[in-house]
C-alpha cells in the first residue's frame, strides 16, 4: 500500500483555502449588515449598498456549500 502524500497535501491546501475564503465572505456579509444597522441608527440613507453586498456574500456562501454537498452526493 502506497500513500500519495502529494494528493493528501493538495486536499489539505484546497480545504484550507476554501474554508478561509468562506469565513471571509461570511464575515464581509456580517460587516455589511452591521453597516446598514449603523446607517439606520444615524438616519443616514447609505445602507442599501451595504445590504446588497451582504446578500451577495451570503448567496456566494450558500452556493459554495451547495456545491460541496453536490460533490459529496455525486456518484463517481
Amino acid at each position: 500500500m502506497k500513500i500519495d502524500w502529494a494528493a493528501i497535501g493538495s486536499v489539505i491546501g484546497v480545504s484550507l483555502a476554501v474554508t478561509v475564503g468562506l469565513v471571509a465572505l461570511f464575515s464581509l456579509g456580517i460587516a455589511g449588515l452591521s453597516r446598514r444597522e449603523r446607517a439606520v441608527a444615524e438616519c443616514d440613507g447609505g445602507g442599501a449598498l451595504a445590504v446588497t453586498g451582504a446578500y451577495v456574500c451570503f448567496a456566494a456562501c450558500a452556493a459554495a456549500v451547495a456545491y460541496g454537498i453536490h460533490l459529496i452526493m455525486a456518484k463517481g
